[in-house]
């Protein structure tokens, strides 16, 4: 008699008689029990921001008060950064850069792992181990948007940017003659039914140009299943070749499509119709992390979403359109992962004998144990919430809770490179401008799920490598992205275990639940999608992974009871910076507030991504290299 079960996000048949550890590595096996070793990249299940990593955080919102005056420092730095993602540690490296690598610092983060978004997914088989990346994808057009300071740390850490796109095949999937591909689902469009070939231009694209195996757009649509009308429709809209905004003038153009959303574009102006218009909703979930009545027509236009060719509007040009065009192919095997502990390998040199570059890091085991050692002049302490930080006549005091205690250290210099939005409940004496400035950055929620399957022929049969579901909880699966480096292959054989990465924003559970946005702007919007997440239990989401891939791929033989080896499910409640919104703001505005909200307040500075409303691994460097600049 057999059961089956799902143990910390891996499927195990246990037989009678065999411990979960025999059943993952054989009977006869010997194995070793890598629970006795704190190492979080091979945990699986729920990862990201688990319950403990905002519990304090969220009681400190809540308007929990904590007991901490009492509390004297043990401990003193020349810096302390809150916030061990990566503008936290880069803001370390730059403090040494500056100030020598004879200071001292601590770095303290709410998480079990560093990294932030930039994290390390490690997924043990019995074929060996499939690296991936928990968040933070690739570098996002590096030639156009770098700053000489981002590229000078990279140098210094060992990433050459020319050759990490070396390391990307760009040929493997086309190769293959895959393509990318649509799922239509049963619930929403009558069928379970992918359909291959889509030709569609997509931003920063990983294919090459006229590699992509796409049919005519006529061909590709007339595959759809849809109303003949519904299809003809479409065809018309990505053909483009029609002026929607007939008898407007130019200023009233310009103003239309900031102003206007793209679901209001397609419904008012294109006059397709709710089915039709269905095919759009996912496609600015994964790049904008909104819906599309809450994408105007201008980032929609420049998300290469059709419509806009005969409008009259003035062409995309400059660095614009360089960093829309720019190749999607500066990717490390577990993403900005490298680049994360790159940096903590320069800080704290013992945590690892290798990482002189970004070969030597990929396959480097981390000693977790060395991060906070007394001896260290960095120490990095883990799943340690700072409630409070206070200046004080000659630097500042911090406070925060680990494994339930309260400690206090002092600092001559505190960078805040976390989550901006909570800076005003961590320094409640912050003039009242500054604290509203900085509440107005309610990050937007995505789940990055890495789902490892015991082959991926499927994909084969079906002539694809990237999938797009339209309404469905998961908007993109896409097959690995192919790059060796350092040691680690990516799996070519198409009967061998992958990883298939999936994106998911919350806001698609509120659209299934039926929940009216109407009338709410993007961050109401994206509170209302943190909160349905922070209730979904792990069982819930497993339960929607197998059940969105057993309509996707089970016409090509995929049967998620044997095919499903491991689930990792990396959950960002605050990951996307707010981005300032047309629809929403303005612009001379939003940079006041930026501005505002990243003002020094004495001996504490403020950095991250948030602080520049961007949610790139370049613009968290960029303000890290600030704000040291502003010590």
């Amino acid at each position: 008699m057999q059961r089956r079960d799902f143990l910390n996000g891996m499927a195990l048949t246990i037989l009678a008689g065999m411990t979960p550890l025999q059943v993952l590595y054989g009977k006869d096996a010997k194995v070793e029990d890598f629970t006795k070793e704190y190492y979080p990249p091979k945990w699986l299940g729920l990862r990201g921001s688990n319950n403990a990593s905002y519990e304090f955080a969220h009681m400190l919102r809540d308007g929990q008060k904590f007991d901490f005056s009492s509390l004297k420092p043990k401990q003193e730095y020349d810096l302390v950064v809150v916030g061990a993602g990566i503008s936290g540690l880069a803001a370390a490296c730059f403090y040494q850069n500056k100030f020598g690598k004879n200071k001292k610092i601590l770095i303290l983060d709410n998480h079990d792992d560093f990294g932030g978004h930039a994290r390390r997914n490690e997924i043990e088989l019995d074929d060996g181990t499939i690296l991936s990346y928990g968040g933070s994808e690739s570098f996002q057009s590096p030639k156009a948007l770098y700053s000489k300071e981002v590229v000078d740390l990279l140098s210094s850490l060992g990433v050459n940017i020319d050759d990490l796109a070396k390391r990307f095949d760009v040929n493997f999937y086309p190769d293959l003659n895959l393509s990318r591909g649509v799922y239509f689902s049963k619930a929403e469009f009558g069928v379970d039914k992918v359909v291959s070939g889509n030709p569609r231009k997509v931003i920063c694209d990983d294919i090459p140009e006229g590699k992509h195996n796409g049919k005519s757009i006529e061909a590709f649509i007339e595959d759809f299943p849809l109303s003949k009308k519904d299809k003809k429709d479409l065809i018309a809209l990505f053909k483009s070749e029609k002026d929607y905004l007939k008898g407007m003038n130019k200023e009233q153009r310009e103003e239309y499509i900031a102003k206007t959303s793209y679901k209001d574009f397609l419904q008012d102006k294109v006059k397709l119709s709710p089915q039709a218009i269905k095919f759009f909703e996912g496609m600015t979930d994964d790049f904008l992390a909104l819906g599309i009545d809450a994408t105007s027509c201008e980032d929609a236009r420049i998300s290469f979403l059709p419509g806009f060719d005969k409008l009259g509007l003035d062409p995309i040009e400059g660095e614009a359109l360089a960093e829309m065009e720019e190749p999607y192919i500066y990717h490390c095997a577990d993403g900005n992962a490298t680049v994360a502990r790159l940096m903590v390998r320069r800080l704290i040199p013992e945590v690892s004998s290798k990482g002189k570059d970004m070969d030597d890091i990929t396959l480097a085991h981390f000693d977790y144990s060395k991060l906070d050692l007394p001896k260290n002049k960095v120490r990095l302490r883990l799943n340690s919430t700072v409630i409070n930080v206070e200046n004080i006549k000659d630097g500042a005091l911090v406070t925060y809770i680990n494994k339930g205690k309260s400690y206090r250290v002092k600092a001559k210099k505190v960078v805040m490179a976390n989550y901006n939005s909570m800076i005003p409940y961590i320094i409640p004496t912050l003039p009242a401008e500054q604290k509203e400035a900085l509440s107005k950055n309610v990050k937007t929620s995505l789940l990055h799920t890495k789902v490892i399957v015991s082959n991926w022929e499927p994909f084969i049969k079906l002539g694809v490598h990237e999938i797009y579901s339209p309404k469905m909880p998961y908007a993109r699966t896409k097959l690995d992205y192919p790059v060796d480096m350092g040691g680690y292959h990516h799996p070519r054989d198409p009967k061998k275990p992958i990883c298939i990465h999936m994106v998911c924003s919350p806001l698609a559970f509120a659209n299934i639940q039926g929940i009216d946005l109407n009338g709410m702007d993007a961050r109401d919007r994206a509170r209302v999608g943190r909160n349905l997440l922070f209730t979904m239990s792990f069982d819930e989401h497993e339960k929607i992974i197998r059940d969105q891939l057993q309509g996707m791929l089970g016409s090509a033989g995929f049967d998620h009871e044997k095919d499903i080896k491991a689930i990792v499910v990396n959950r960002w409640g605050h990951c996307y910076s707010y981005t300032e919104n047309s629809l929403y703001d303005d612009a001379d505005e939003a940079q006041k507030t930026i501005e505002l909200a990243r003002k020094p307040f004495k001996n504490i500075v403020i950095a991250n991504s948030d602080s520049d409303w961007s949610a790139y691994m370049h613009s968290a460097i960029d303000q890290a290299y600030r704000a040291i600049n502003e010590l």
